[in-house]
């Protein structure tokens, strides 16, 4: 009987001994609940759903937020040939005006370079473009080529090099200045006449009286006309042949590549 006593006695002072005391869990709330059917009860404040439903043209509706910013892509009108059309797509600019290619300014500067006795306007040059520039030399050269005188680079080295003496010139000569690209525009433009007889030396050769002739004529048109419009722009009107002399040097180098033959091409 005693021993029953002992062992209730250890069992109760064991379970007294490895009772650990109850520790109450902190309740840690890092948010307010608002009620359990509300949607934003994990948030401190309200915000705005992000629910919402894509119609059949592909716009999203959302509630509670402003519209923003819609449309619908519409598909390109026409076949495969539009993307090598010059037209562009609606609400587009055309390729050419991107490019900076327009021919009416092209053909009113060609019309003004082959009319030099007409009074040149003071604006011609506000468009100073490049493209009637890049278009006549490489006519010029390519003229050339068919004649039997393959004169790229010397057309490239005189062009270069004239360009880069008539700026120097005529910045130290007037006072309102003027950009090398107007000056390149400008003596690109005015080498037309000299295309023109680049194109007569493919049918006959130019090496003799008559070739001398047009070239000089050729030489004194482009000139005037290169003159003309320099003058004109930087309103110099008193130092026309100060500025006449070095455009005449300068295309009178065009008109010998166009009359004779440097050796490199077929005799």
């Amino acid at each position: 009987m005693w021993q029953d006593t002992s062992s209730s006695y250890a069992s109760s002072s064991q379970n007294s001994y490895y009772a650990q005391p109850v520790v109450p869990e902190p309740q840690l709330q890092f948010y307010s609940p608002q009620g359990p059917s509300d949607p934003n009860s994990f948030y401190p404040g309200s915000r705005p759903s992000l629910d919402g439903n894509v119609g059949a043209q592909g716009t999203i509706s959302q509630q509670g937020v402003a519209p923003g910013y819609g449309g619908n892509i519409q598909p390109a009108v026409g076949g495969w040939w539009t993307a090598f059309g010059t037209g562009g797509f609606e609400g587009e600019p055309p390729l050419l005006q991107e490019l900076g290619i327009n021919f009416q300014h092209i053909r009113a500067k060609s019309m003004t370079v082959l009319n030099p006795l007409r009074g040149v306007d003071a604006r011609i040059m506000d468009d100073a473009d490049m493209a009637g520039p890049i278009i006549f030399v490489f006519c010029f050269g390519i003229c050339l080529l068919f004649s039997g005188k393959p004169n790229f680079g010397y057309i490239y080295g005189v062009g270069l090099f004239g360009s880069a003496s008539m700026y120097t010139l005529l910045n130290l000569m007037s006072e309102r200045g003027i950009d090398a690209y107007r000056v390149v525009s400008v003596l690109g433009y005015c080498l037309l006449p000299m295309v023109g007889v680049s194109a007569i030396s493919v049918m006959m050769v130019l090496d003799g009286t008559f070739g001398y002739l047009l070239s000089i004529l050729s030489i004194l048109w482009c000139t005037y006309s290169a003159s003309g419009i320099f003058v004109a722009v930087l309103q110099m009107s008193d130092q026309r042949l100060l500025v006449a002399y070095p455009v005449g040097l300068l295309y009178g180098c065009f008109a010998l590549l166009s009359v004779f033959n440097n050796g490199s091409g077929v005799e």
